[in-house]
C-alpha cells in the first residue's frame, strides 16, 4: 500500500489551530467548541448568544473561503455521491449528533480532552463506526 497524501506539517498545524481555538473559545466564552450545537442552536437563541454562534460559524466558512483562494493548488474538492446520497449522509449524521449529545468536534476534540466519559465512549463509537463503513464499502460491496 503507498501512502500517496503523507501531510504532516499542515495536519500538525491544522490539529494545533483546532485546540487554540477550541481553548479559546472555552477560556473566553466559557464554551464548548461542538459545532453541531452550535448550528442547531444558532437559529432559537437571542441576543449575545446568536450573535457569537453566527460569528463562529461565519468564520468556518469564511476560513474555507480564504483558504481556497490563497492556496488554491492545496485545497481540492471532489464529490462523488451524487446529491440524494450526500443528503442521506447529512440526515444520519445529524440524527447521530442528536443521539449521541454532540459531534466530533465536541466530543473527539473537547471532550476527550477533558476526559469526558460520555465523550471518550461516542468518540469510540464514531471510530467504530467509520472504520465499519470503510470495511464494508472497501471490501463487502
Amino acid at each position: 500500500m503507498t501512502i500517496v497524501n503523507f501531510t504532516p506539517f499542515s495536519a500538525l498545524l491544522g490539529g494545533a489551530l483546532i485546540g487554540l481555538a477550541a481553548t479559546a473559545m472555552w477560556w473566553l466564552l466559557g464554551r464548548i467548541a461542538g459545532v453541531s450545537g452550535i448550528l442547531g442552536n444558532a437559529i432559537g437563541a437571542r441576543g449575545i448568544d446568536r450573535l457569537w454562534r453566527l460569528a463562529f460559524l461565519a468564520g468556518l466558512f469564511s476560513a474555507g473561503l480564504i483558504a481556497i483562494a490563497a492556496f488554491p493548488q492545496a485545497v481540492h474538492f471532489s464529490m462523488e455521491a451524487g446529491a440524494a446520497a450526500s443528503i442521506i449522509a447529512g440526515l444520519l449524521v445529524g440524527i447521530g449528533t442528536s443521539l449521541s449529545g454532540g459531534c466530533t468536534s465536541g466530543h473527539g476534540v473537547c471532550g476527550v480532552s477533558r476526559l469526558s466519559m460520555r465523550s471518550l465512549v461516542a468518540t469510540g463509537s464514531f471510530m467504530a463506526a467509520g472504520f465499519l463503513t470503510v470495511f464494508v464499502a472497501r471490501h463487502l460491496l
